[in-house]
């Protein structure tokens, strides 16, 4: 979320800021109703002060009124005491009812300010679309084959790991079963990844729950922006999470972290479901577009002036699980029209994958500036009972299983079908290449 004050303060680098995303909204309305709230409260303000004094006279009336032995002065003092309840009877409607209006008012303008995307940073390259992203830089050289590599969708096949049919036949489309080697490739890449963000990059492990309350999945930024792509259990009203990034958001919810905490540096494991509505085309085909997958979520708590430099120490802790693997890749920078609702700045990971001719996103590092700690009401103290600031969010896949798998059958794949398992793997694993059925 925006900051409002920011806002009310420079309506026109807020406009600009939206206007580089490729985004026309209309900030006018935010504008108009923070006003009237405003001026309600200030009303509201003004007569409570004028029920106080007048609470303070009808006390003094009545004591009068004891202590005189005057008839008519008496009646006079009587007089008065009523006029003055029936005002504070009237000053007590008006009070509630700018309540009311303070209240509906800052419902709805909690509503607009929740549509608004993130700014993007002033060094965030320009631009409508992906085409506009900038290649930062690559790692290794492609594999040069003496055969003509195939698609990990007929190599998942042919070596009897990925079951596309039998995934349709229990779920529909977009759904697969994995079996034997390929299931424990999958459980393999999770368990060194966790391991290697523990022990070497020092992330503390979390596994949250995978369902989680609307007001966590409002605070990470993905409702009411994303509805239509999210599972929803309306029975619980509980969600399925996209990412553990929402989990990991909704951790520190409402909370003031003490001084010294921060950096928080969190790294889980999770299933992840999302309807992948748009998706259409060659990306159907295989394990890159799904509605269910497994991701290692890497995830930071900092402090602002820190995030920037976290970001790259993420960003490094996601590609050192590549180079690992030995797999080319190359970073890029998203432009503004690129990036996500909730991020400020963001690079994405790709990793090659010959069979398929294309790079894939294995994950996007992103710095979410104060966006989703406004909405989740995360802060920090940096001295005991000093005033209190949002934190900075940071979120990074550590890596998206299915794509990193897609790579790993397509760069290792040998002319007898056969697949070779990364020297990383191996020991989880148990064994060196997965030969075909």
């Amino acid at each position: 979320m925006l900051d409002l004050e920011l806002i009310r303060r420079d309506p026109d680098l807020v406009r600009q800021a939206l206007k580089r995303r490729g985004e026309e909204v209309a900030i006018e309305p935010i504008l108009e109703m923070d006003a009237r709230r405003r001026q309600a409260v200030h009303e509201g303000d003004d007569l409570r002060e004028r029920r106080n004094e007048v609470s303070k006279l009808i006390g003094q009336l009545l004591g009068e009124a004891k202590q005189t032995e005057n008839r008519k002065q008496a009646e006079e003092l009587s007089e008065r005491t009523e006029t003055s309840k029936e005002e504070m009877r009237q000053v007590g409607e008006r009070i509630k009812e700018l309540e009311n209006q303070v209240k509906s008012i800052g419902e709805g303008l909690d509503r607009l300010l929740l549509t608004l995307p993130n700014i993007a940073r002033d060094d965030v390259p320009d631009g409508p679309d992906e085409t506009a992203n900038v290649i930062l830089r690559s790692w290794g050289e492609p594999r040069s084959f003496d055969f003509t590599p195939i698609a990990h969708w007929d190599l998942g096949e042919r070596l009897g790991i990925i079951d596309f049919q039998r995934g349709a036949k229990l779920s529909g489309s977009r759904f697969y079963v994995l079996m034997g080697a390929g299931a424990r490739l999958q459980r393999a890449l999770i368990g060194w990844m966790l391991d290697l963000h523990t022990s070497d990059h020092g992330y503390v492990e979390v596994y949250p729950p995978a369902m989680v309350l609307e007001e966590v999945m409002r605070g990470s930024g993905n409702l009411p922006k994303f509805r239509d792509n999210l599972y929803h259990d309306a029975e619980e009203d509980l969600w399925l999470i996209p990412s553990a990034e929402v989990p990991l958001t909704g951790l520190h919810r409402e909370e003031i972290l003490d001084p010294g905490m921060l950096p928080l540096s969190y790294v889980a494991y999770t299933p992840c479901f999302r309807r992948e509505k748009t998706a259409a085309g060659r990306d159907t085909r295989g394990i890159k577009r799904v509605h269910q997958f497994d991701k290692v979520e890497l995830y930071k708590y900092t402090e602002p002036e820190h995030s920037d430099e976290e970001l790259q120490r993420l960003l490094g802790n996601a590609e050192e699980v590549i180079r690992r693997l030995d797999i080319p890749y190359r970073v890029v920078q998203l432009c503004t029209g690129d990036l996500g609702f909730q991020s400020a700045k963001s690079y994405d990971l790709e990793m090659w994958a010959p069979g398929s001719g294309e790079w894939l996103e294995v994950s996007s590092c992103s710095n979410c500036s104060d966006f989703q700690a406004r909405r989740s009401n995360i802060r920090f103290r940096r001295e005991p009972r000093g005033r209190t600031e949002f934190v900075h969010t940071l979120n990074g896949s550590g890596l998206a299983i299915p794509r990193v798998m897609i790579s790993i059958l397509e760069n290792y794949q040998q002319e007898d079908g056969s697949v070779m398992v990364p020297e990383v793997l191996r020991s989880y694993m148990g064994t060196g290449a997965m030969s075909p059925k």
